[in-house]
């Protein structure tokens, strides 16, 4: 183990591996190209589906079916379909099986996020007069930002981490690493680049958490933890027991 972990070390140490079209910067460029692309297609098409059915309430068994039907596809064997049937040696076939892993958790997320807004709310917004549209975008959509941004960051993370099958269509990005190490059974490669993959999922989540942080509203990242403090008050200590009474025996009549 300690013999892999400075192989790996001395690998990014290597000018070699940091320059040049299949350096390091480069790859990851690549990577991002790849996943960004997926995950954009995948919002424009997830995002309003879902904030309309949300909002309506009409197909809401249909998106849990069709959003738990898509996370069963394997991506893989999506790629290898894609790419016998049509799509060549390119990077559609990738692109659309990383969209078909992005939509589930986007599709999710914006339906549950729309459709859980307190009615209460939405009824009030109603009667002030608002249109559906208003309605939506004033009320619904802003309340729902925090399991939007969540399901942002899930497909975020499932995206870059499966990205890597775009090596086996002959195209760049971290899987490269992988493959090609693969190939000469060079473990060392592998390694650096499944680190390499691991700490870019990592640096997605963190700035995306940053980015929820920024744009949700305090008073929307409170009230889940408020509502667990409403849903159990602390307890107040229970009043002291009173102390049995003895009843003392009245003395007995002296009998006659």
């Amino acid at each position: 183990m300690g013999g892999l972990v400075s192989d790996v070390l001395a690998w990014f140490a290597d000018p070699s591996n940091l320059t040049g079209s299949t350096g390091v910067p480069a790859r990851i460029l690549e990577h991002i190209q790849y996943s960004g692309v997926a995950l954009v297609i995948a919002v424009l098409i997830a995002v309003p589906i879902g904030a309309y059915v949300g909002h309506t309430g009409r197909g809401g068994f249909a998106v849990v079916g069709v959003a738990n039907g898509m996370r069963s596809l394997p991506e893989i064997g999506v790629v290898l379909l894609l790419v016998t049937f049509g799509g060549g040696v390119s990077l559609t076939p990738v692109t659309i099986a990383l969209v078909v892993l992005a939509i589930p958790p986007l599709l999710g997320g914006t339906y549950a996020g729309v459709r859980n807004v307190d009615r209460a709310t939405v009824d009030a917004a109603r009667g002030m007069g608002m249109t559906e549209r208003e309605i939506l975008t004033k009320v619904e959509l802003p309340n729902a930002l925090p399991l939007i941004i969540g399901g942002l960051r899930t497909a975020t993370l499932q995206v870059i981490a499966t990205a890597a099958v775009a090596a086996l269509v002959g195209v760049g990005g971290l899987g490269r690493y992988l493959i090609d190490g693969l190939g000469v059974r060079d473990y060392t490669q592998m390694a650096a680049g499944a680190l390499l993959i691991a700490a870019l999922a990592l640096t997605a989540e963190a700035v995306l958490a940053g980015v929820q942080r920024l744009v949700v509203s305090p008073g929307l990242r409170t009230s889940a933890s408020a509502g667990r403090r409403a849903a159990a008050p602390p307890s107040e200590p229970a009043p002291p027991a009173p102390s049995p009474t003895r009843s003392t025996p009245e003395p007995e009549l002296a009998r006659s």
